[in-house]
């Protein structure tokens, strides 16, 4: 009875009545079971067994709370005001593992309003508020704090607010996955020190408005301070540095909106180096900052970085922001998609820590964080999602920008190759979209699966020169936007002149692979889809007796009839389905 009593206690903090309920109707019949159970000579024992299995069915569902819900919809006290600008200053010191810093917070009022929402994590401490000098109030419901603003908020008016703030950031426990401060030491000793805050979001280390569909329009300036024998690097241009004896500070600033969990701090003994790409807007400043110790291999891995511009640049068109320069920075983990500061934890190898993720040996013809991480420049910093549910955006297109640099030096065979190989890492174990309004992701096949859809897609428009352009329109249609899927399926459906409602329903929102069945019978061939939506007929190319064709099934059977006795029918690879001969 303890073991239930504590089960109800966890679940009452985290599930629903609903759920409570359900355990106790469990509770309730084992409870009767027991004593047939026991005459048949079970131990009591093995029934908790059975409850624990049953308990663990039932709580196996997601359920949300009221802190996913403030972290992930757009609250009235967030609808109100556009995000503007930060002005982000912080001092770290790696001995305390802590950080103090102010940041300052501009604003438009777009509509009537005076409580106003910003994010910060425990442990850290939202210290103090004001408004033109003025102390405010604030009321904090977990990560989310509310500010009540005492000056009339005009509509149409710029206005900011000076958020004080200060703690030890939650460690990563492993970065970026895990994200938050990591604090770790170099070859030589000296503090290696890097923030990553994908996912667990950007408030863990500093307040902000935490949203993804609001960035600020005018981009931020940030002023990093640390220990004078270490160098810090930030987002975008270096403006200048200050010397305040043991301490050094660090003036950066982007001048383009920028997501927040974009926004990084990294701290060690760095050498920089760099090169002008001479790119589709112009020269683009290219600069690389490493440990000193690995100067000499970073000079030669980082030479993938030109290549890697020239084929996205070819790809999607010109790289967002120039005005902010791209930087490859090195980091104490794997690396991260942060705007215009990319950091890089790869070991200076080529694949994934060495290896290829596709299994065809392709995956070891670049480094796949130079290559991934700086594809979501184009995918996840130009065009970015508004809620994290369709992190597939990201994720999806820059998993297929690998196969993309490598059809752009190595042909569209070993680009197909490549994408088809990554396909063993897919698990169909739940739909790539998530759940709105709650921060809540969607399955991690949003990589492999999202590539291997949009490879499909390639195949349906069947004409690469368009199939270029239709990418190249997207980093252009959505410059600088936070978007909706339901924005990008659309835009899709449109500029591809296919209907892709049931396209999308299928490898978007539901973890079932369309299944192609045939039958064979002399010249004679029947076939249909099964495990597909209602209404999918995706058309997909075949190869009878070595002759090409389109087929155009569906969930009903169809025979075609050919000019001679069916031997050997071969469906083409590229179209992200199964098949099997009946």
């Amino acid at each position: 009875m303890r073991f239930f009593i504590f089960l109800i206690t966890v679940t009452a903090e985290k599930h629903s009545f609903i759920d409570i309920l359900s355990l106790s109707i469990i509770f309730v019949v084992i409870s009767k079971l027991k004593a047939r159970v026991m005459t048949l000579g079970f131990t009591v024992n093995r029934m908790w067994v059975i409850v624990f299995l049953l308990v663990n069915l039932t709580l196996s569902a997601q359920e949300f709370t009221r802190q996913d819900t403030l972290r992930g919809s757009i609250t009235e006290e967030r609808a109100w005001w556009d995000l503007k600008h930060y002005d982000l200053n912080v001092e770290v010191f790696p001995v305390s593992k802590s950080i103090s810093g102010i940041n300052t917070l501009t604003y438009t009022v777009l509509s009537e309003g005076n409580v106003l929402q910003v994010d910060l994590q425990s442990p850290m401490s939202l210290d103090k508020v004001e408004q033109n000098g003025t102390p405010l109030k604030v009321v904090s419901e977990g990560a989310a704090h509310f500010i009540t603003l005492q000056e009339k908020q005009e509509i149409g008016e710029d206005y900011n607010i000076v958020l004080t703030f200060s703690g030890k950031p939650q460690e990563a426990k492993n970065a970026p996955w895990d994200g938050g401060f990591s604090w770790k030491k170099d070859g030589n000793g000296k503090p290696f020190i890097a923030t990553s805050n994908q996912g667990i979001g950007a408030s863990i280390w500093w307040p902000n408005k935490d949203h993804a569909y609001d960035e600020p329009d005018n981009g931020m300036t940030m002023a990093f301070t640390a220990p004078a024998e270490l160098t810090v690097v930030g987002n975008g241009r270096l403006v200048k540095t200050e010397d305040n004896g043991n301490t050094k500070t660090w003036y950066w600033q982007v001048v383009n909106p920028i997501n927040n969990y974009g926004v990084n701090i990294n701290i060690g003994d760095y050498v920089n180096f760099s090169e002008a790409y001479d790119g589709e807007k112009g020269p683009l400043d290219m600069d690389y900052w490493v440990l000193s110790e690995n100067l000499e291999k970073a000079k030669s891995q980082f030479k993938q970085a030109p290549k890697m511009m020239e084929a996205f640049e070819h790809w999607f068109g010109p790289y967002p922001f120039y005005e902010d320069s791209f930087k490859l920075v090195e980091v104490p983990y794997l690396g991260m998609e942060h705007q215009s500061s990319v950091t890089y934890g790869n070991n200076y190898k080529n694949g994934y820590l060495g290896s290829d993720l596709s299994g065809t040996g392709w995956g070891l013809k670049f480094d796949f964080i130079i290559i991934h991480e700086a594809g979501h420049e184009w995918f996840a910093n130009n065009i970015t999602h508004i809620d994290v549910a369709d992190m597939w955006i990201h994720e999806s297109f820059t998993a297929y920008s690998e196969s993309l640099f490598l059809d752009y030096y190595y042909g569209e065979e070993a680009a197909s190759e490549y994408v088809i190989g990554t396909r063993r890492s897919i698990r169909n174990d739940r739909p790539l979209i998530g759940t709105y309004n709650v921060h809540h992701e969607g399955s991690g096949d949003m990589y492999y699966k999202g590539a291997n859809t949009l490879h499909t897609l390639r195949q349906l428009v069947d004409d690469d020169a368009k199939w270029r352009g239709i990418l190249r329109g997207l980093n252009k249609e959505f410059y600088h936007q936070t978007i909706s899927s339901e924005q990008l399926e659309n835009y899709l459906s449109e500029e591809t002149g296919i209907n892709l409602t049931q396209f999308w329903d299928q490898y978007l929102r539901t973890t079932k692979i369309p299944k192609l069945e045939y039958k064979l019978d002399g010249s004679k061939m029947s076939f249909r889809y099964t495990n597909v939506v209602k209404g999918f007929d995706m058309p997909i190319t075949i190869s009878v007796n070595g002759n090409e064709k389109w087929i155009v099934p569906t969930e009903e059977w169809t025979t075609e009839t050919f000019p001679e006795t069916i031997k050997k029918v071969v469906v083409k690879k590229d179209f992200y389905i199964e098949s099997e001969k009946l």
